[in-house]
């Protein structure tokens, strides 16, 4: 019996990589990353594997070609790849929002439409969108990524009206802190988009809650990635998915006061975290 086909996007490290590893035995992986070391990495643990950076239409275009050439048909997409750009909303150049934007939202968005068209063909289909608890709140500091994040839940929540009716769910996956390499990878982009950081009116704050944040030991709200990577499963298995899955504790605690306090209220609550 054939495996149903799952492409997954950013599979460097992370939450990308750990699900391809543990749905490996259930489905297909076709597993990207956008480096060629970790295309090589990938081919030797096994997966069928493609560089495929999603700010490229070139590369998307080549992906789902070849995929489709060689399975006929493809049963889920998992857009995972993804990034946090740290600073000021002030701090940062249209030029770093507008890097922020290609790869967490405008590759998604490419992705999807390109898939949606590929679903329609044959009937079916789930896409499974990566967005965050920073796309139900927002964090100082954080401005050009909590703003990437509301965009995709903004295209989610449209899209699942656009395909009612149809057997192509929209499937949204709204993730707190995990244990990877997020934080580290974001602050080599603060470094290096924000160079002159020091002469910002926030350089205190970023140097005491940023530059120096680690996940401290036994911390209650960072999880591992099994927790992710049982609702993709969900998602992916559940005759009718849900339309949303919250991951880890800050996410459900998070969600639950969004919808509880004033605005005014939750932004004082914010501002301290």
């Amino acid at each position: 019996m054939n495996k149903k086909t799952l492409l997954i996007t950013g599979c460097s490290s992370g939450i990308g990589l750990d699900t391809a590893r543990v749905l490996q035995n259930s489905y297909h992986i076709i597993a990207t990353a956008r480096k060629e070391e970790d295309i090589y990495k990938l081919q030797e643990e096994g997966f069928e594997t493609y560089k495929l950076d999603v700010t490229l239409s070139s590369e998307i275009d080549s992906v789902l070609e070849t995929v489709l050439t060689k399975h006929k048909t493809l049963y889920a997409l998992f857009n995972n790849a993804g990034y946090g750009q740290p600073g000021a909303v002030e701090d940062i150049s249209k030029a770093v929002l507008q890097e922020q934007f290609e790869t967490n939202f405008f590759g998604m968005w490419e992705l999807t439409t390109k898939a949606i068209k590929i679903f329609r063909k044959q009937g079916f289909g789930r896409i499974i969108n990566h967005s965050s608890v920073l796309g139900l709140i927002s964090l100082r500091f954080r401005g050009a990524y909590n703003a990437s994040k509301y965009a995709i839940e903004g295209m989610n929540d449209t899209l699942r009206l656009e395909l009612m009716g149809t057997d192509i769910y929209i499937i949204t996956l709204n993730t707190g802190p995990i244990e990877s390499d997020f934080r580290k990878n974001a602050t080599k982009k603060f470094f290096q988009n924000l160079p002159n950081y020091k002469e910002s009116v926030f350089v205190q704050e970023y140097e005491k809650e940023l530059l120096e944040q680690k996940d401290p030991p036994n911390d209650p709200f960072t999880c591992k990635s099994d927790v992710v990577i049982a609702n993709v499963k969900d998602a992916l298995e559940a005759k009718v998915p849900k339309p949303r899955y919250y991951n880890t504790k800050a996410t459900y605690l998070l969600g639950f006061l969004k919808r509880l306090l004033p605005t005014a209220w939750l932004d004082k609550l914010l501002q301290k975290i």
